[in-house]
């Protein structure tokens, strides 16, 4: 009598879902989603679909002209992030998100070509590919829009990934993919929400484990808006792959709460050369500025990059500045307290140095998580 009533299972045909859940993560895109939206129902004609536009709250409103497209066809979607950030964090919440067993990720800035989606579709359905990837990399396809450095960065980006994370297929930094959700929901767990490259991720979270197809595709030239990669992005993606190599016993986050750390001591002692060599200060002084110069510019560069979905701003940067110098106060006692106690154990002054500096940058992140950068 109690026994709750389960459904018989439905095809997407039957039950009148979609066949394919395109997401496409936006920032500032205002001009792009009604071109893409009619790409794409050119494109897809005949076939179940829908598209899940996931926003970051974008300045331009972008967001808005989404809500129009959806108030005129219900297969257009919005999801609205507030406080976070991230194409990987948008992709993962619009594809698990979605309704479709096939779900699709194409960039709203039209340089991925649309005209593809039908026959990455076909690949899923006939059981070939639990993946398909747009690849400019093998015959067939191109990315000759990318100028000389971002050329020479994909590259060697691509190289990395191959050669350190084992990855076989030729264009894993793509960012125009398609899977089969079942498959996605089972890796999603352990796949990153910060940084660009969601398809490494999948693929080095699988580890060898999908069938992976890629089909040649033409990468275009941007028409609207400004490219979202900056100068933080390599940072990032060296963060994942240190990420992957560890299979995600430390966190894409913490290592680059390290990574920054290690900026800080250059800028520590960049400084207090300057303080002793020019400015001729006793070295308690020069000692001093140096440790607040460089907790300045961790902060900063946390701020902008280790924390970025849930970057400070207005007054809240002085407050958080304020409670980050006295979380780093605090790691700095730990830190000497735990050197002291491994050396007086084992008198090996590289080894209790390494002790102190690991449980510093432990105790400064966890603290800094909690209260600095808190979510709210």
């Amino acid at each position: 009598m109690n026994q709750a009533i389960k459904p018989p299972p439905e095809s997407p045909l039957q039950a009148g879902l979609p066949e394919l859940s395109v997401v496409v993560p936006t920032f500032n895109e205002r001009d792009n989603v009604t071109v893409l939206y009619r790409r794409l129902e050119a494109t897809l004609a005949g076939m179940a679909w829908e598209v899940v536009f996931v926003d970051d709250n974008s300045p331009d409103g972008t967001w808005e002209v989404v809500r129009a497209l959806a108030r005129k066809d219900s297969r257009v979607r919005c999801i609205r992030r507030i406080g976070r950030r991230g194409l990987s964090g948008a992709c993962i919440e619009g594809i698990l998100a979605s309704s479709a067993p096939y779900a699709a990720v194409i960039d709203a800035d039209l340089q991925h070509d649309e005209t593809q989606l039908p026959k990455m579709v076909a690949l899923l359905r006939s059981g070939e590919a639990e993946l398909v990837v747009g690849s400019r990399y093998i015959e067939g396809g191109s990315a000759d829009s990318f100028n000389k450095q971002r050329a020479g960065a994909s590259q060697l980006a691509t190289e990395v990934a191959k050669r350190t994370l084992k990855v076989e297929i030729a264009d894993p930094m793509s960012g125009f993919f398609m899977i089969r959700r079942d498959r996605f929901e089972q890796l999603a767990p352990q796949l990153s929400t910060q940084g660009f490259k969601i398809l490494l991720d999948i693929i080095a979270t699988a580890q060898g484990k999908l069938r992976t197809i890629e089909v040649p595709y033409t990468f275009g030239s941007r028409q609207h808006g400004e490219s979202k990669l900056d100068s933080m992005v390599a940072l990032d993606f060296l963060g994942l792959v240190l990420a992957k190599l560890t299979h995600d016993v430390v966190s894409l986050r913490f290592i680059l709460f390290a990574m920054v750390g290690g900026t800080g001591l250059v800028v520590h002692l960049a400084t207090l050369f300057v303080a002793l060599e020019i400015f001729k200060e006793p070295f308690a002084e020069a000692q001093a500025a140096g440790a607040l110069v460089a907790m300045t510019s961790n902060f900063i560069l946390n701020n902008f990059l280790t924390y970025r979905d849930q970057r400070l701003k207005g007054f809240a940067i002085l407050r958080g500045l304020l409670l980050f110098y006295l979380v780093c106060g605090v790691g700095l006692l730990a830190n000497v307290g735990v050197a002291f106690a491994v050396f007086d154990q084992e008198p090996i002054w590289w080894l209790a140095g390494l002790a102190g500096a690991l449980m510093g940058v432990v105790w400064n992140y966890a603290m800094s998580g909690l209260f600095v950068w808190r979510k709210r």
